[in-house]
């Protein structure tokens, strides 16, 4: 994220995560420590992974204190090592320890989903399809689980409902059909705008064609109807399978030939990366 993005769409959410962990005071830290004094405490990585988030958690501590200073010794997308120095923040005492727990979290919950999606992204390799996120992120969370994911080698769906069309199950329970929604959709829409409509079964995925659609999302169908889907498509539409994708069972969807894989478990389910903030003293 560039300094531009961070102070746009990231300082508020960070600000609020603040005041969520400290609505008056940190009455911990200005117990022990009452007045300003200089140190540093080191940032080690306990598991392997993919380290992401770091200019987040950095800044966690530039908005209680613009002075305070992280050094790092790695940079987003880099693969850590159970052990490993990943930097060191150095500052007033208060500061790393009132902004320890949220800065932190950032990181640890962004490294885990970069991990996972990164774990995911190389069980595709040799195979022409990408890897893409839901909406299925964490309120308030979106804009770091998504930068996470393509820091993992993964790849953005749609942001938010303002940013793209997809017409699922219950949009076109409301248009009256699968043709209808796509037509009231191209109409309404401005022609830059590519449709995607959802189908769960291959009658749907031919009137969904007929229709026009741009992309068309399988969802939850088995793997013999999506490679019957597949074929059906070829030439008329980008395909995109989709429906409780998870590591453990995307090696059966490798070779159906869909130019898109979505995943709601790289936001939702992945763990977080074991990360700590180890060896305060003053300086």
């Amino acid at each position: 994220m560039n300094g531009i993005t961070m102070k746009l769409n990231v300082d508020e959410l960070i600000m609020n995560a603040l005041r969520e962990d400290i609505t008056s005071e940190d009455i911990t830290t200005n117990s022990v420590m009452p007045e300003k004094r200089a140190g540093e405490v080191e940032l080690i990585c306990k598991q392997d992974g993919i380290i992401a988030g770091l200019g987040v958690f950095k800044r966690v501590f530039e908005l209680l204190d613009k002075d305070t200073e992280f050094i790092s010794n790695v940079k987003d997308g880099d693969e850590v090592k159970n052990g490993e120095k990943i930097g060191t923040v150095r500052g007033d005492i208060r500061v790393l320890l009132s902004g320890e727990r949220t800065a932190l979290n950032y990181l640890q919950r962004m490294s885990g989903i970069a991990t996972y999606t990164h774990s995911i992204v190389k069980l595709l390799e040799g195979c022409n399809t990408k890897l893409l996120d839901t909406r299925k992120t964490t309120p308030n969370m979106r804009v770091f689980e998504k930068y996470a994911v393509k820091v993992g080698g993964g790849c953005n769906h749609r942001y938010n409902l303002s940013d793209g069309i997809l017409l699922k199950d219950n949009h076109i329970g409301a248009a009256g059909g699968v043709k209808e929604a796509v037509r009231l959709a191209r109409e309404y829409a401005p022609f830059v705008r590519k449709i995607e409509i959802e189908v769960e079964n291959l009658d749907m995925l031919r009137d969904a064609l007929d229709a026009g659609a741009d992309i068309i999302m399988l969802d939850n169908m088995s793997v013999d109807d999506m490679r019957e889907a597949v074929k059906l498509t070829k030439g008329r539409a980008e395909t995109e399978c989709s429906g409780n994708v998870t590591r453990e069972n995307i090696g059966k969807l490798v070779d159906i030939g869909v130019d898109y894989i979505s995943s709601g478990a790289l936001t939702h389910s992945a763990p977080i990366m074991d990360l700590s903030l180890k060896n305060l003293h003053a300086i």
